[in-house]
């Protein structure tokens, strides 16, 4: 199940509705703040993250573990006042954007998914986490009880979109290549704004009005439909096509 959601190139646009999650998040911020390049090179940074996903989600075992690694080694070394990127709890938090926003992808660009179906993929990607350095107990123990666990997270407010994270969260949406124009990601803004739960989006004061919404409907109506009609290079991410013609050479 996880190979069937995270192979699709339109899951691949929730993308940044999954970081600005995670930077809502003040310790995640603050990480990313004081240990990152991120402002620097934001294209860079996120490619690279994409990178290590895509290799523990469909590469060969050597190439998952060696990712896994290199993960677990930089994030050894982010900690400061208040925060550790080893802390279990984040770890969670960060686990919990990704399968929100797959999920949330999924359903909206690509066709239905059931409820099973969900705690499958949930169920799946917590091998990954536990690699990671999340303690099996600490996961809610299925898809309700993760969605009451994200929800629980935003009403306590223990993620609310700070300074930090509004001042990044513009850097991901306008990321300013030379020669783009910034009206180049307007369409990105609305997919992104439409995915994230309503108080974040509010929280990172996305225009949400009459226009947004119906680009997002539209979107919505029309994507599932060039989804279905689209010859595979184009449907599914690389790294997912490299996966299955593995499988079709070892049978």
């Amino acid at each position: 199940m996880i190979w069937r959601v995270n192979r699709e190139s339109a899951v691949a646009l929730a993308g940044s509705c999954a970081i600005l999650m995670q930077f809502a998040h003040p310790a995640v911020a603050a990480g990313v703040r004081d240990h990152s390049n991120f402002e620097v090179d934001p294209a860079g940074r996120l490619l690279r993250t994409m990178d290590l996903t895509m290799a523990m989600v469909f590469g060969p075992r050597s190439a998952a573990i060696e990712a896994v690694r290199t993960v677990n080694r930089r994030h050894r070394a982010v900690r400061g006042p208040g925060y550790s990127a080893m802390d279990p709890q984040l770890l969670l938090w960060v686990q919990a954007t990704l399968v929100y926003s797959a999920v949330t992808a999924y359903r909206a660009f690509v066709g239905p998914l059931t409820s099973v179906e969900a705690d499958r993929y949930y169920q799946e990607t917590k091998q990954i986490g536990l690699l990671l350095g999340i303690p099996r107990q600490r996961y809610p123990a299925d898809i309700e009880a993760f969605a009451a666990y994200l929800d629980a997270m935003i009403d306590r407010g223990d993620v609310c979109v700070g300074q930090d994270a509004r001042r990044m969260g513009q850097i991901v949406m306008r990321p300013g290549f030379p020669g783009v124009p910034r009206m180049a990601f307007a369409p990105l803004t609305v997919i992104t704004a439409g995915l994230l739960p309503p108080a974040l989006r509010e929280g990172y004061r996305f225009k949400w009005g009459r226009a947004q919404r119906a680009a997002f409907a539209a979107c919505r109506a029309g994507m599932p439909h060039l989804v279905a009609i689209a010859p595979e290079p184009v449907r599914w991410l690389p790294p997912a096509r490299d996966a299955y013609r593995r499988l079709r050479l070892a049978a």
